[in-house]
């Protein structure tokens, strides 16, 4: 498998997804190769040496990388592709829209590709135009080139109908339900207690919509506390713009990246958990505040609807005034917030299995099918 950064890692959906599905694959018998990159990852992580490692029963390799703003993921796929088609194995399976340009590779080895499309990168705000027509052209090979074709959410299976005539195979992504955790860490930390915030996690880049939430939230009358958890990612500028959007409000909290416990501590005791993103694959977050029972407040974009379905409240998208409606309407009925918190639970259970997603993505490998039947256009 290649297209991301790290594994393990939970910088980002693309490497959760990575790492559940190889050593899930690896836990049933499989032989499961993952290439990471070089470099440093989005917290500023150095990344593993040159060199064969093993992480739960998957093996990995560390591919060379040009790490310079702008090559680093293109150099990385390059390279990463190169290595996996000197494995040979029956299978490659290419993740993100990025790394499909380098489906061709596999292709003229005649190694069986599959492709994942974990949302349009191409359209995101963080990407200059030289950037987004490479991820463009990932796109399209990967509709011309891969074997078969994986996406997320109905909403992009539409597009690839309707831009390519393209059937593509609907797979969601995974969760594991979760066992909520109590405040410690983040008691010490950052003076934080159960039901006292609500939480937003992801990078901080433009689509994420982080700009809404702080503008709906300085309008706001409550004792509760924003969290905003998560960093830049090639978004350094639009970081410093959020950051001086909530200026010295003592009430907005920054935490950067987290990860292991503290992350946990901080789904686990929300009073509510909230993105209002512009655009989305499936946004793992949402998946994963859900699996905690976190009453999830989202923007109406097709794939946070889809994903909550009945089970959480959306706002129009980029709208400020609506949002800030929501938030107080949510932060004073918390009876509603426990409610769609169970519902929440209960819909990940039953939808999102990940055990579900590996035996259809283990189908496509083998070429016996996988994903649902496309569904027909209304």
């Amino acid at each position: 498998m290649l297209g991301h950064k790290r594994m393990p890692s939970r910088e980002g959906g693309v490497e959760v997804v990575v790492t559940e599905l190889a050593t899930r694959m690896a836990a049933l018998g499989h032989d499961v190769t993952v290439y990471n990159r070089q470099g440093h990852d989005v917290a500023g992580r150095g990344l593993s040496p040159v060199a064969p490692e093993e992480y739960e029963g998957v093996r990995i390799k560390t591919v060379p990388t040009v790490d310079v703003r702008g090559l680093a993921a293109a150099s990385s796929s390059y390279f990463a592709a190169r290595a996996a088609v000197a494995d040979r194995p029956d299978v490659i399976h290419f993740h993100a829209e990025g790394p499909c340009a380098m489906i061709p590779l596999a292709r003229r080895a005649h190694i069986r590709s599959v492709a994942t499309i974990h949302g349009l990168d191409w359209q995101r705000a963080k990407w200059g135009r030289l950037a987004s027509g490479y991820l463009r052209h990932g796109e399209r090979l990967a509709v011309s080139q891969a074997d078969e074709l994986i996406v997320l959410s109905r909403n992009v299976q539409d597009y690839f109908r309707d831009t390519y005539g393209r059937e593509t195979h609907y797979i969601p992504n995974g969760v594991t339900v979760k066992t909520p955790v109590p405040v410690q860490a983040i008691a010490s930390k950052y003076g934080l207690s159960a039901a006292s915030y609500v939480l937003f996690v992801g990078r901080l880049v433009p689509e994420k919509g982080v700009h809404y939430l702080i503008e709906a939230w300085r309008g706001m009358r409550t004792d509760k506390r924003l969290v905003i958890a998560g960093g830049p990612s090639d978004s350094q500028a639009y970081f410093n713009r959020v950051r001086d959007l909530a200026g010295d409000d003592p009430s907005i909290l920054f935490t950067g990246f987290v990860q292991g416990r503290e992350l946990e501590e901080l789904y686990s005791n929300a009073y509510l958990y909230v993105l209002p993103s512009d655009l989305e694959g499936m946004p793992m977050s949402l998946l994963e505040a859900m699996s905690y029972g976190n009453c999830c407040l989202t923007s109406d974009i097709a794939e946070c609807a889809e994903t909550l379905s009945s089970a959480g409240a959306t706002f129009p998208r980029g709208d400020v005034v609506a949002l800030r409606s929501s938030l107080t309407q949510l932060l004073e009925n918390p009876a509603r917030v426990s409610s769609l918190g169970t519902r929440a639970r209960m819909r990940v259970s039953s939808a999102h299995g990940w055990d579900a997603v590996v035996a259809r993505t283990l189908a496509l490998y083998r070429g016996g099918g996988g994903g649902d039947v496309p569904r027909q256009k209304e």
